[in-house]
């Protein structure tokens, strides 16, 4: 195990459901009292116990997890919440204890899963340095050598004297990350703490935790929800569902999973004869589909991905003018775009209509197509209101650091060409 810094081996949490202890003051001192003097090992009621219930109700917030994390790896811990990331990251922090398995480390481990632990809020910024730094490990000859850097980093020196009571959220949470950013060890735990502070601060927080991995060899276990920081970061993930392990291995694979997924897509509908489909007496639907082209990325939707939206429509009489025009909607409902189709003379039976959204165009968020289907001018027309919604994710090269959301509605990528020029002298 030299070069393993953390082995998990048939990891399990249970939690009970409901209220603490037996109900009964009586009750839980006997239990107590026969645990420390009786020799009796565990105590059932230190368990949620529900009162009335013939059998209590379990819920397992880790199910059988087993891995290994190398020496000098970056891992992510992505799912959705209450999937058991924070609770894995509490077992390995040996704040909680497991129901089964085992955790064994190798070096010294800090751990950041709140941000401002330890922090007392009558005292000074000065005095919660050496405070919350006793409190996650340090020793008092480490917080004296540090304490220079600690305030440059937290880039609040002009008020470490105050009381931390007097200091904004983002003030409070730079020095906070700043105390727990020093700590000489082996391993850092980092629970969200990109979900915090301005995009100046969470860039130097990412930057700090890139120099721990990449310069100085440290493990790291970083759980966010940006999947952007996460592929950014990390270069091996693990998939956390409803407390059970869906997936692990390089970042980009396991993102690739764990968003084809999580994404709340409508990207088809059909419909098999005019009588069931949405329409008018002149005009049917047959079906609508939103088709990703980019086969590299087919498992979800990023900025990067051309998309293509494809329909096709029962005409159920002639029409000497038949015109469609699609909207696109982002999810504050702000119509991105309104395009239109030219006119065609048909007669009755099946049209089919396609359009093309390249990529590097939309923004990351949700999204949804709305269709208007006209005929013989503006007045007789059907309108099939949000008929697909899709979820964009963001993507940003190895060059663009995380800086929080992208401004805009929408993300074109248009060309901006930089000269370098021959230096110009002016004389005064």
């Amino acid at each position: 195990m030299s070069d393993i810094s953390i082995e998990i081996s048939n990891l399990s949490k249970r939690y009970r459901l409901g209220t603490l202890g037996s109900g009964s003051f009586k009750q839980d001192l006997n239990l107590w009292w026969r645990q420390l003097f009786g020799g009796q090992k565990g105590n059932p009621s230190a368990e949620a116990y529900r009162p009335g219930a013939s059998e209590p109700d379990f819920i397992w917030a880790l199910q059988h997890i087993n891995l290994q994390i190398k020496q000098g790896e970056t891992w992510g811990i992505v799912g959705g919440n209450g999937s058991g990331k924070s609770t894995l990251l509490k077992i390995i922090s040996r704040i909680i204890r497991p129901t089964e398995g085992v955790v064994r480390g190798n070096g010294r481990l800090s751990s950041l899963l709140e941000v401002g632990t330890g922090f007392h809020q009558e005292l000074s910024g000065r005095e919660n340095i050496f405070l919350s730094g006793y409190t996650l490990g340090m020793k008092s000859g480490e917080i004296r050598h540090r304490f220079d850097e600690i305030v440059e980093f937290s880039g609040i020196s002009a008020f470490i004297d105050t009381p931390v009571k007097r200091y904004s959220s983002g003030m409070y949470v730079r020095l906070a990350f700043a105390v727990a950013a020093h700590l000489d060890s082996d391993i850092l735990i980092a629970d969200e703490v990109l979900a915090v502070g301005d995009s100046e601060f969470q860039k130097k927080c990412l930057d700090k935790m890139l120099d721990f991995s990449r310069h100085q060899g440290r493990t790291i276990l970083f759980v966010s929800h940006n999947m952007q920081a996460v592929s950014h970061l990390c270069s091996q993930a693990v998939w956390l569902q409803k407390g059970r392990l869906m997936a692990s291995g390089p970042v980009g694979s396991v993102i690739h999973q764990y968003m084809g997924l999580a994404q709340s897509n409508q990207l088809r509908q059909c419909w098999k004869s005019p009588a069931d489909s949405p329409g008018t007496d002149w005009i049917r639907v047959q079906s609508i589909s939103l088709i990703p082209e980019d086969p590299a990325h087919d498992r979800f939707i990023d900025t990067r991905t051309p998309l293509t939206f494809d329909f096709r429509l029962w005409v159920m009489d002639d029409s000497p003018a038949l015109l469609v025009t699609l909207q696109l909607f982002n999810e504050e409902d702000i119509c991105l775009f309104d395009t239109m189709s030219s006119p065609l003379e048909c007669q009755k039976g099946l049209v089919r209509g396609t359009c093309r959204i390249p990529g590097n165009f939309l923004n990351n968020g949700s999204h949804s197509l709305s269709i208007t289907i006209y005929r013989d001018g503006w007045e007789d027309y059907f309108y099939f209101d949000h008929c697909l919604t899709f979820d964009v994710a963001d993507h940003r090269e190895e060059h663009l650091r995380f800086q929080g959301k992208w401004w805009g509605a929408v993300r074109p990528h248009f060309p901006i060409q930089l000269v370098q020029e021959e230096e110009i002298k002016y004389q005064l």
